[in-house]
């Protein structure tokens, strides 16, 4: 994948994990039990998450 791409997935992801902080819905992306984002921090979640494209 080339760096624009790669940049617009990150983009596309970020936005993802952030939807329920900004809905109020917890205060942290981690907290989110539905989320990948705590896979991303290197924790443990519910969801699989594939990191490579």
């Amino acid at each position: 994948m080339d760096t624009k791409n790669e940049e617009m997935m990150k983009q596309k992801i970020e936005y993802v994990h952030r939807n329920p902080v900004e809905r109020g819905y917890v205060d942290q992306t981690e907290h989110w039990r539905y989320s990948g984002a705590r896979s991303y921090q290197g924790m443990d979640g519910l969801i699989e998450i594939c990191k490579q494209w």
